[in-house]
């Protein structure tokens, strides 16, 4: 059982870094819509290894309550059963016996015999024993003592044994460095991140154009005439999505379904994959596209 929870907490590990890799991966491309399909699936992974850990730290909770109930239930079944049984009680105590009364007096004086023999032999010992025995004796027990400063550690503590551990300079020097490189590669992952998916202003291209080839693919529907509009409407969409300030765009029609972009001035490296990104994951009036191609027209010779 254990194997398999496991096994379990493992494949949903990896589906959530995997749900985390695209996050990201689908952020740097700017394709919003699938960058929160994976968003929803590792918030649904997580609240199923949360559930699951849940349900299994309840799982044994109730084991232990119910073992415990058991026992108890079982201490109570003895004791019922016992009383049902009826006090057990001396035979001298048993009013309606007579004949053994004497063996209270008896008992008393037994104890009392017993007790000043004791008290005899107690004293012998003392005026007997030798101090190498309590050496012996000392010896035997220090197994049984407590550590040093008691067990609560508020105690004297020997005097060979410092209060303050002595210091670790490697230790610190370990620490140290590991708190710098983990400092570091979050920093320079940061930062990665932010020039990958943050609007920034960028060198213009030396080119005349940008184009962009696309197929689009209108569902339900096998009416080819209703590409061009729909092919319009998905490509101004995503020139408004763009950070450039507004262009010239044309779009011209290649074949039935594949339509090619131009933009002027041409678009930097960001602007050409948030344009990448817009064009493969948005949907206009039941339009999706697919992008054949990217570039840029280089101007013309003089």
């Amino acid at each position: 059982m254990k194997a398999l929870h496991y096994a379990v907490y493992l494949l949903a590990g990896l589906a959530a870094a995997g749900a985390a890799l695209y996050v990201v991966v689908y952020l740097y491309r700017w394709e919003w819509q699938r960058a929160l399909l994976c968003g929803v699936l590792l918030l649904v992974i997580e609240m199923f290894l949360v559930g699951t850990v849940v349900l299994a730290r309840l799982g044994r909770l109730d084991r232990r309550i119910t073992a415990s109930h058991a026992r108890g239930e079982e201490v109570l079944r003895r004791l019922e059963q016992s009383r049902a049984e009826g006090p057990a009680r001396f035979r001298w105590l048993n009013e309606n016996d007579h004949g053994v009364m004497v063996f209270v007096p008896v008992l008393m004086a037994t104890g009392a015999a017993l007790s000043g023999l004791a008290l005899l032999v107690q004293k012998v010992a003392a005026a007997s024993v030798r101090p190498g025995a309590e050496r012996r004796l000392a010896g035997r027990l220090a197994s049984l003592a407590a550590p040093p400063g008691g067990i609560r550690g508020n105690g004297p503590r020997p005097a060979e044994e410092p209060p303050v551990p002595p210091p670790r300079p490697r230790r610190r020097a370990l620490v140290v460095a590991g708190v710098l490189v983990a400092a570091l590669a979050t920093t320079l992952l940061v930062k990665a991140i932010s020039d990958a998916t943050q609007t920034r202003s960028a060198d213009v291209p030396n080119a005349a154009a940008t184009t962009v080839v696309f197929r689009i693919e209108v569902r339900n529907t096998e009416d080819t005439t209703t590409y061009p509009q729909a092919a319009d409407a998905l490509w101004e969409t995503c020139r408004r999505a763009i950070s450039a300030p507004r262009q010239h765009g044309v779009l011209g029609r290649l074949e039935d379904d594949v339509f090619v972009g131009v933009l002027r001035p041409p678009l930097a490296a960001h602007d050409m994959r948030r344009l990448h990104g817009c064009l493969t994951d948005s949907t206009s009036d039941r339009t999706v596209a697919h992008v054949l191609g990217r570039g840029q027209a280089t101007p013309e010779a003089n």
